[in-house]
């Protein structure tokens, strides 16, 4: 089959993309919103791209199975193994420093952009084995692939996805089920799945430390900014955020610092 977009078409969809969640569809990656498309198309026994284009914008729930399809989805568990001993290692310590001044005991995390659920049940796994008494935690992880969200809440990994889990994490944390291995409750609980879109304010406060690992490599340079600076928004006086190894805040009009430690680099607000 032929391209399935006219350049027309292609403006169409990559506008309302881009103006509902931030996402950048240039003329390299075209290719891969022509076959999700066409997928959509045979799911619904539709013909006609244009008539596809006018469901998505009066079906919400398409819409938004739409923008499910058309998101990459890879992760695993200690995906960027230095992220997290800097984790433990440099920014826990800090922060609950910073919590001793106020008496706060409660240190909240948010995994945005968290897919299928790996990453903030790395974080919840480590601060479980790690934290000090008396502080506990609470992680919000965030999509905006529902389908993703569904896997996280869920808990369950078959075999083939637990690669990367110390085995006594594995032993502690997870009960062998068939095919897989399901993530028990008492870690399941420190999390709350919800869906988000990076474009709005999420409405949080006070966050000590945010993961957003390969999210901003899908947004142009406005997009990127303005998400930054939802995040500043959302963040403590005193916090850390961690983005992926191929992004950079360098050239970025944002007040967030660069901080490099023995075990990686990430960003620090400081008010």
């Amino acid at each position: 089959m032929a391209d399935l977009l006219t350049d027309l078409q292609f403006n169409m969809f990559r506008k309302i993309i881009y103006d509902s969640c931030g996402i950048t569809f240039s003329e390299t990656n075209r290719s891969i919103l022509d076959s999700r498309l066409k997928e959509r198309l045979r799911e619904k026994s539709m013909t006609n791209v244009e008539d596809y284009y006018k469901l998505i914008t009066s079906d919400q729930g398409e819409f938004k199975t739409f923008l499910d399809s058309i998101t990459t989805n890879l992760t695993r568990f200690f995906r960027n193994q230095p992220h997290f001993d800097a984790l433990i290692n440099y920014v826990i310590p800090h922060v609950i420093e910073n919590k001793k001044l106020t008496g706060e005991r409660k240190i909240r995390i948010w995994s945005a952009g968290c897919s299928t659920g790996e990453e903030p049940y790395t974080i919840a796994m480590l601060l479980k084995d790690k934290l000090p008494a008396p502080y506990t935690f609470e992680i919000i992880a965030s999509d905006i692939s529902l389908k993703s969200l569904m896997v996280g809440q869920q808990g369950f990994y078959p075999e083939s996805r637990i690669a990367g889990i110390p085995q006594n994490y594995l032993a502690t944390y997870f009960t062998k089920a068939d095919g897989g291995y399901q993530v028990k409750p008492e870690i399941m609980k420190t999390i709350r799945f919800d869906y988000h879109n990076l474009r709005n304010d999420s409405g949080a406060r006070n966050l000590d430390v945010v993961f957003c690992r390969n999210v901003l490599i899908y947004f142009d340079e406005a997009a990127q900014k303005a998400t930054i600076d939802r995040f500043w928004t959302a963040m403590a006086k005193h916090s850390y955020l961690f983005i992926g190894h191929s992004e950079s805040l360098f050239g970025m009009d944002t007040k967030f610092e660069f901080l490099k430690t023995q075990w990686a680099c990430l960003y620090q607000k400081n008010e």
